[in-house]
């Protein structure tokens, strides 16, 4: 498609002139994006597809400009998808900023997946056994998280893990330890084993980041959803382990009487 910049009769204020990658091999998201987005905001949106290599140079060099996509609004050059983000007034994400969303997405859908299981099983939601099998799914799917990248998480479990930093290894298995804990939960079975597991290395775990946020007042970034996680180190890192000492305590109980 043409190149031109847009001209006067394209200038209108509810239309806007977007040019982005549209190749055979690739499909640029970020255009993508920004086409959705200038359409949500009420735009009539002149959609300009760059097709080759050799297109995309050229407009670069053109306009001037490093990246593509580029939107145009009123004539005017807005930019790329975060600009337009930024001239609607969307903030973009800071990529360093602490975030509790992983964590928040991970208990609610270990909630819904406990109370799926409890209506399947009981067909009740209010269940003792819904409240064990949301612990024991989340335990599972944290435990996900962190296999992921097993050397990611151990580098940041050592920064505040005490056992792991007297020996190593420790963070290579932690996580292998919690995912058997929590299938073995949730399916009821093999307790004697379970119970032990989960109750030590909540127990591990909560009194190390109790000293590490409490104690030493460090400010870090919890390991629980993997090692490239933006969660601070705090009252949700404390939550999940204890809610691991509680769930060892409690299955252990009842598996002995």
């Amino acid at each position: 498609m043409a190149r031109d910049t847009p001209s006067s009769a394209e200038t209108d204020d509810r239309r806007a002139v977007l040019y982005r990658m549209v190749m055979d091999e690739h499909v640029c998201p970020y255009g993508l994006k920004s086409k959705d987005l200038l359409e949500r905001q009420g735009y009539e949106v002149d959609d300009r597809w760059l097709r080759t290599r050799e297109e995309t140079d050229a407009f670069q060099r053109e306009h001037d400009v490093e990246t593509t996509p580029q939107a145009f609004i009123g004539g005017e050059r807005i930019g790329g998808y975060d600009d337009l983000r930024a001239h609607f007034g969307e903030v973009p994400p800071d990529p360093e900023a602490p975030s509790y969303q992983p964590v928040i997405a991970i208990f609610a859908v270990a909630a819904a997946m406990a109370l799926g299981l409890s209506w399947y099983a009981f067909e009740s939601l209010a269940t003792v056994r819904a409240v064990e099998w949301f612990i024991a799914t989340s335990m599972c799917i944290l435990a996900i998280q962190k296999l992921q990248d097993l050397e990611s998480f151990s580098t940041m479990f050592l920064n505040y893990d005490l056992l792991a930093q007297r020996w190593v290894r420790y963070g290579y298995l932690y996580p292998f330890g919690e995912a058997l804990a929590g299938v073995l939960m949730v399916a009821g079975a093999l307790i004697w084993i379970a119970a032990p597991v989960a109750l030590f290395i909540g127990t591990v775990g909560a009194v190390s980041v109790f000293k590490a946020v409490y104690i030493d007042r460090r400010e870090l970034k919890c390991a629980c959803v993997g090692g490239a996680s933006r969660v601070p180190l705090g009252f949700v890192s404390l939550t999940e382990n204890v809610m691991m000492v509680a769930m060892g305590l409690w299955m252990g109980g009842r598996w002995l009487l």
